[in-house]
């Protein structure tokens, strides 16, 4: 009885294996539309019709810039042609318009590494106890640099750092140069060469926290011009730094844009420090004042999402179609490999998707988290950006094993909005905590105008002002609110100066509060005058 049966589903059953066979083997057309709804870039393919998300984007980043004006020519004279200590990426300095710098200059000096080329003596510290070399020296001399830069020194306090900051000069030269440009270009390249391959995502960024390593030295050059009266040099460091910081955050990337953010809050609370101890005319405040004006804003999260942000996700996503979803393990990082093309299930899943609804879904993303940053009041983004993130936390919970598996007996489109929804879970950058630090770095810039203002009133009538109206328009062309909370600024004199301080991210008034105080708080803060800072507990 059995055997009848086998024999006639038997047939059926060879049809359909070498039906699938044939299905799996014939060359696959992946299902995408080169759009400017889709894949956004339509002029930058390659051979095979795919578009070069890479070439594209440095494309675009580089457009109006010249070896002549670009400050990261400069940067990298100074840090030298392997700031991280790997070769560049081929093509690296071709995008730059110059040649490799040669392998010997007078290349900028990190901390370690002076520190290592140290006599292994203890560093002077005038209440130190006993401690046990290399490790506790190690953190003496990391402690020392933290007081250095923190506070006005003589070179007798720090000899160590002293002769560091003079091994450097040259270097920070350069990078002062660099900071008397206008543009900055650092171009996103890969190692990994191979086409399709989340180049993007893996572009390297060799300076950038080398960057952040020049603020601090800046900033420790600016306290011993300080200590020394030299009220002249310590600014202009501060500007460097400044000016720094503005630089690299028109870097294409998230990661330059937050470096930047740093470096300029590095700057600002040492002009604070510096407002405090350098006791001018309020001709010369007022001076100095304009020039923390006239410097050019920090770019807007926005225009990151909208072009850099926006092609790696699409860079991610003509990846995943190329090679097949499982390239999405490279990117989570359980893959150190990228697998190949040309395998049995990406051919099949290629023909079983249309990414178009992909593609469409991503864009359309962007395209609403740009909007929302570029809305003008603080409370607008935030409204907006928190109803995004909560969608996204809800589209995270929907993706899940079981609705993939419901998917795959759908439509190639609904397969394709699915996907769409996966990898924007996964790919979507964390935009509101960098909207929230490109918003403080805001409101820190407006309260330092505001506390140069009143340095300059001070200087004029030997007292602080009762109020921060009786500042406009003389020394203040305009009081500057809160960001966060839409109020005024709080303002309160003091027995020797005075308290002013916004509420902060957290929108509580946690009376003028800092991160360096107990307990800590979220205000942003000017104490005038500075407090030194206190001793770390075993300095």
């Amino acid at each position: 009885m059995r055997l009848p049966r086998l024999r006639r589903w038997l047939p059926i059953a060879i049809t359909l294996f070498v039906l699938l066979l044939l299905y799996a083997l014939w060359p696959a057309t992946s299902k995408f539309t080169v759009s400017a709804e889709t894949t956004y870039v339509t002029d930058t393919l390659d051979e095979n019709g795919f578009v070069d998300y890479p070439k594209a984007l440095n494309d675009r980043l580089s457009q109006g810039i010249t070896p002549e004006n670009n400050a990261k020519v400069l940067i990298m004279l100074a840090l030298g042609p392997k700031p991280e200590g790997a070769e560049m990426p081929p093509g690296y300095f071709r995008r730059l318009g110059i040649d490799r710098p040669t392998d010997d200059g007078p290349y900028l000096v990190g901390s370690e590494k002076f520190f290592k080329a140290l006599p292994k003596k203890e560093l002077p510290d005038d209440d130190a106890g006993p401690f046990d070399p290399p490790a506790d020296l190690k953190k003496r001399w990391e402690d020392e640099q933290d007081r250095a830069r923190s506070w006005p020194w003589k070179p007798a306090n720090h000899p160590e750092i002293a002769e560091w900051l003079k091994t450097n000069e040259k270097p920070l030269a350069i990078i002062a140069e660099a900071c008397k440009r206008s543009k900055y270009y650092n171009p996103l390249l890969s190692r990994n060469p191979e086409p399709q391959s989340m180049q993007i995502v893996g572009s390297l960024l060799p300076s950038v926290q080398k960057c952040r390593a020049v603020a601090n030295m800046l900033a420790t050059r600016s306290m011993l011009h300080l200590g020394n009266g030299d009220f002249e040099g310590a600014w202009q460091d501060l500007m460097v730094c400044q000016k720094l910081g503005r630089l690299l955050a028109q870097g294409g990337t998230m990661i330059e844009d937050l470096v930047g953010i740093a470096i300029v809050t590095i700057a600002a609370h040492k002009q604070v420090v510096f407002l405090s101890h350098a006791k001018v005319p309020a001709k010369q405040i007022l001076v100095w004042r304009e020039e923390l004006r006239m410097l050019p804003s920090m770019p807007g999260v926005a225009d990151k999402l909208d072009l850099t942000e926006r092609f790696m996700m699409l860079d991610c996503l003509m990846t995943i179609i190329y090679r097949g979803p499982n390239a999405m393990g490279h990117l989570e990082g359980s893959s150190s490999k990228l697998p190949p093309r040309d395998t049995t299930l990406n051919r099949m899943l290629r023909r079983s998707v249309d990414y178009n609804p992909t593609f469409r879904l991503a864009n359309a993303m962007y395209d609403r988290c740009v909007a929302a940053c570029r809305l003008p009041s603080r409370a607008e983004r935030k409204r907006e950006l928190d109803t995004i993130e909560r969608e996204v936390k809800s589209t995270k919970r929907e993706v899940t094993a079981f609705s993939l598996l419901e998917k795959l007996a759908s439509s190639e489109i609904s397969r394709g909005e699915y996907m769409g929804k996966v990898y924007i879970s996964i790919l979507l950058p964390a935009f509101m905590k960098i909207q929230d630090a490109a918003d403080r770095t805001e409101q820190t810039e407006q309260n330092l105008q505001v506390a140069f203002a009143l340095a300059a009133y001070q200087a004029d009538n030997g007292r602080y002002p009762a109020t921060l109206n009786q500042l406009a328009p003389k020394y203040l062309a305009k009081i500057p609110g809160d960001l966060f909370s839409g109020q005024p600024l709080i303002y309160r004199l003091t027995d020797d100066g005075y308290l002013l301080y916004s509420v902060g991210i957290n929108e509580n008034d946690e009376e003028g509060r800092w991160t360096d105080d107990q307990p800590r708080g979220d205000d942003l803060r000017v104490r005038m005058p500075a407090k030194e800072p206190v001793k770390k507990v075993g300095d």
